[in-house]
């Protein structure tokens, strides 16, 4: 995988992190906390600088109330 479509899809998952997490009414400082990181942490994700693992994808899409599908963008809201 190239590197500038490894980035987009990096942007696309921190894009609906982000709709999901406002969605569902947390701020990144809450999401945070359960993630035991830093808000500025978090952001990252949200901004697609770091790449989530396999727990955070999970524990998030639980929180979320989202499928791995749609916040990996295979699946559309």
């Amino acid at each position: 995988m190239s590197g500038n479509n490894q980035n987009s899809i990096k942007q696309e998952v921190g894009k609906r992190l982000k709709e999901s997490r406002k969605l569902a009414g947390y701020t990144q400082a809450q999401v945070a906390r359960m993630l035991l990181m830093t808000q500025q942490q978090y952001s990252r994700f949200e901004n697609g600088v770091f790449e989530l693992n396999y727990d955070q994808i999970v524990f998030l899409c639980k929180l979320y109330d989202i499928s791995c599908d749609f916040l990996l963008g295979l699946e559309e809201f």
